[in-house]
């Protein structure tokens, strides 16, 4: 799963390439989270995804959290489609 990373005018944009499921959470949270905590602004880019399940509206979930807790403020740029239809189906406001 690759993710990209890069800085510009103090906003962290990071964008996931590929899985965002039961397989891939694990990396994907390494990686993720200290970005929550070493940025103000993080920008996810989410269009790329292609495939998501539970796990990762689980890591989605929990990356808002500690953004919020860190004071670090999120966004996501763009959602592909299985990205919305995993969020519908939870019924996810993101």
């Amino acid at each position: 799963m690759p993710i990209t990373r890069e800085v510009l005018d103090g906003t962290t944009h990071v964008a996931i390439d590929g899985e965002l499921t039961i397989y891939t959470v694990a990396d994907l949270a390494a990686a993720l989270l200290p970005e929550m905590v070493a940025s103000p602004r993080v920008q996810l880019n989410l269009s790329q995804v292609t495939e998501m399940d539970g796990a990762g509206v689980q890591l989605l979930a929990v990356v808002h959290r500690e953004a919020s807790a860190g004071g670090t403020a999120l966004t996501l740029s763009e959602q592909s489609q299985a990205v919305r239809q995993a969020l519908q189906l939870c019924r996810c406001l993101v």
